[in-house]
């Protein structure tokens, strides 16, 4: 049964309703009656805050799509660069691109040009930068890095605006990048989702249920044929996930525990959504009760595993 068809039902039940309209009823019969709750629209300056983060993760996105296309122009000249720089645009891996379009091919001497706070050794370097680069090569190179650059200069002129707008909701960024895993990017993300105010979210599970981060009812005959998240929230959701990735990688927390209990039963990736829910639980108290994050600790689940169960005995 669709949506608007248990709608339907749900209205026919009312005696009212009957002897008011006797031909289908439409959205407007619904809402008049007080059976379709109100959307979330949050205030006018978070709205343009949201403009500016979602643009601002669109060009994201696109330099990440520029930097891998160098990463395969490079493969094609038999460079394995990415095999020992995790960041091919970094200082280093600048340096390196930029002396291969002005033409230097000796390896050893695009080497030297590495940072000496590079973890890989110089021969492994020189062997990584030891290919065939073309004028091909080079033409493409340059390109992808002229557009990655000027993309930069496009998101810090967002994040320019973004702080800007956001310089009154200063202390509930301040709040939020107190989570661990969470950073100032991310927590002007959430900000720009979900507001500073949690009045149109009755519980924290109102919250989650609109971010889609709880499971979908999928039940037939008694029996629960999936447990997947329900979709909603396509722009506060992979950053939730990224900063639960991200809590998962802290040290001697409350999320790093309950990620890896998880992870045992359920998997890496449900281990992280569970993560992320616990974290937009935590935002949704800090926002309303204006505090800050205090970790319940790493062995919060052991503690409450072994803690005697009231009324037995």
């Amino acid at each position: 049964m669709s949506w608007c068809s248990r709608m339907l039902r749900t209205f026919a039940m009312f005696p009212v309703a009957r002897a008011t309209s006797t031909t289908q009823c439409g959205f407007s019969d619904l809402l008049a009656h007080g059976l379709i709750r109100a959307s979330f629209v949050p205030p006018a300056q978070i709205q343009d805050v949201r403009d500016l983060t979602r643009t601002r993760t669109q060009l994201a996105r696109e330099v990440a799509q520029h930097i891998q296309r160098i990463q395969k122009t490079l493969e094609n000249a038999n460079i394995k660069l990415t095999s020992v720089i995790s960041n091919i645009i970094g200082t280093s891996g600048r340096r390196i691109l930029k002396a291969m379009i002005a033409g230097e091919t000796n390896p050893a001497k695009l080497a030297e040009l590495g940072s000496t706070r590079l973890k890989c050794p110089r021969a492994e370097l020189t062997a990584a930068l030891d290919g065939r680069v073309t004028a091909h090569h080079r033409f493409l190179i340059a390109h992808h890095l002229s557009l990655i650059g000027e993309l930069e200069r496009h998101i810090a002129a967002f994040d320019a605006r973004i702080e800007k707008l956001l310089r009154p909701l200063r202390d509930a960024v301040a709040q939020l990048i107190t989570i661990p895993g969470v950073s100032k990017v991310s927590a002007q993300v959430i900000l720009a989702e979900i507001g500073a105010d949690m009045t149109p979210f009755p519980t924290s599970g109102h919250l989650l249920s609109w971010a889609g981060l709880v499971p979908r009812l999928d039940e037939s005959a008694g029996k629960r044929r999936s447990t997947r998240v329900r979709k909603g929230a396509p722009w506060l959701k992979p950053v939730l996930v990224q900063c639960g990735w991200g809590a998962a990688r802290t040290k001697g927390t409350y999320y790093q525990a309950q990620f890896f209990r998880l992870k045992a039963r359920r998997g890496p990736k449900k281990a992280a959504i569970a993560v992320a829910a616990s974290l937009l639980t935590a935002a949704y108290h800090m926002l309303k009760n204006g505090t800050f994050h205090q970790d319940r600790g790493a062995d919060f689940l052991v503690k409450r595993d072994k803690a005697p169960v009231r009324g037995s005995g």
